[in-house]
């Protein structure tokens, strides 16, 4: 699982997949659950850039402040899910941009954070879902999102992140990736139908990632001759 990313600038998101100019609300430097972050979704024919709240908010919720996590969603359970069943089964699927992400190493016996950014340096666009969801009292409209993850025991890098549950063997943790969702696969994706999405739902090959250990910023400092 993920929970936090860096997202690019909006006129970066808008010129890499190809949107037209807009006025979005503000998001952070850094996304973390239940805070505002960009996500694209179709349009007609077409493409929106549209500000949310990582935390997919479901139709049957009372209120916006959900008791439970929703700000990732294991693929394998989207078309069981209550809260994702519905979202899956329309097709409201949506890009979300990222710089880069960050997962917890636990190989040392502590958390180190890496970082990951895509080698070839395009920003990450990664698989979600979104839903729009109505406050019955007042009428407010919230837009919100949920990033999707796969199984990645058997990934050579991404196996390596989180912390072992002890209460299971090597190959039964079920550590978590990103799906990232390549630039040509977009359309299929965001207008295809629920098999054609099905199929995108993959890990990524190792060769993609750029990944390390984060740099604390006294460290760079240093490093820079600070």
């Amino acid at each position: 699982m993920c929970n936090r990313y860096i997202p690019p600038v909006q006129e970066i998101i808008e010129a890499h997949w190809h949107l037209p100019a807009s006025t979005q609300p503000a998001w952070g430097a850094s996304v973390h659950p239940r805070a505002p972050g960009p996500f694209i979704r179709a349009n007609g024919d077409g493409r929106e850039l549209v500000v949310g709240q990582w935390a997919l908010i479901p139709h049957f919720a009372k209120t916006a402040k959900l008791p439970y996590s929703t700000n990732n969603a294991r693929s394998e359970e989207l078309a069981q899910k209550a809260s994702y069943r519905d979202p899956w089964k329309r097709g409201q699927r949506c890009i979300i941009p990222a710089t880069s992400f960050d997962e917890p190493n636990w190989e040392t016996g502590k958390n180190v954070w890496w970082r990951f950014h895509r080698a070839d340096g395009s920003p990450w666009g990664l698989a979600g879902i979104w839903n729009t969801w109505i406050d019955r009292a007042t009428g407010e409209v919230v837009e919100s999102y949920s990033m999707l993850t796969i199984n990645a025991d058997d990934h050579p890098l991404m196996r390596r992140m989180h912390k072992p549950d002890p209460a299971y063997g090597p190959d039964e943790q079920d550590k978590r990736s990103v799906i990232p969702i390549e630039i040509g696969d977009v359309d299929s994706w965001l207008h295809g139908s629920v098999e054609d999405a099905a199929q995108l739902l993959r890990l990524a090959p190792v060769e993609v990632f750029n990944a390390a250990p984060e740099v604390p910023e006294r460290s760079q400092g240093r490093l820079a001759g600070l």
